[in-house]
């Protein structure tokens, strides 16, 4: 079984798909930590994240799989660098590209045939597991998901006003909703649950009940 879970940043899909893979006793796959792995690895090799070829070429030659939790990049553990805000500045730019999505795309579902799993990201539903037998947008407003982010970012020592935040948000929207390939859209027959005004907890409790057939 594969549940897809997709959305924009900030709406707490990453966080739902997580708790709801534990409640649920299958695999989760973070798909957003791939892409950041490949921005990690551009910003080390100090190649420009907007020359696509260049970028191609290094997420051909990465190697990129899961320990557990941790996302091992070329045999190093880099689970906590890759949420630096450097790597977060280039990662979406990262994931416009076309060839390192065909890259990423090809391992998730080499993942997926490995049984039952949840699996978070902006295209699963769309592109990656379009057969997928749950499939849900997770979403919510700009500004809750602004002062979701800053809470995140404050938990690290990173200190930004939510106006700020919301910017950054806005921009990402608009790179991931118009992108020409695989651009962030709700997939054909997902549950939309908006989260603006929900605990995590109710977001998996609704989940669970659309996957379950509870009342």
């Amino acid at each position: 079984m594969i549940i897809t879970i997709d959305g924009p940043a900030g709406s707490g899909k990453s966080t739902v798909a997580k708790l709801l893979a534990e409640r649920l006793k299958v695999r989760f796959l973070d798909t957003g930590a791939m892409y950041r792995a490949i921005a990690l690895a551009v910003l080390r090799a100090a190649i420009d994240e907007s020359n696509h070829e260049e970028v191609a070429r290094i997420s051909k030659t990465v190697q990129i799989r899961f320990d557990g939790q941790k996302l091992i990049l070329n045999g190093e553990d880099v689970t906590s660098e890759i949420r630096s805000p450097d790597v977060t500045a280039v990662s979406s730019i990262i994931a416009s590209n076309p060839q390192v999505r065909n890259r990423l795309v090809a391992l998730q579902r080499e993942i997926g045939e490995q049984g039952s799993m949840v699996t978070e990201g902006r295209d699963q539903g769309t592109v990656v597991f379009p057969d997928a037998e749950h499939k849900f947008f997770v979403t919510a407003n700009l500004e809750a998901r602004a002062r979701r982010r800053q809470r995140e970012l404050a938990q690290k020592g990173v200190q930004q006003p939510v106006s700020s935040v919301m910017e950054q948000l806005r921009q990402r929207d608009e790179r991931d909703e118009t992108r020409a390939y695989a651009p962030m859209k709700p997939a054909e027959h997902a549950t939309i649950v908006d989260t603006s005004e929900l605990s995590i907890g109710e977001v998996v409790e609704i989940l669970v009940r659309r996957i379950t057939g509870e009342s």
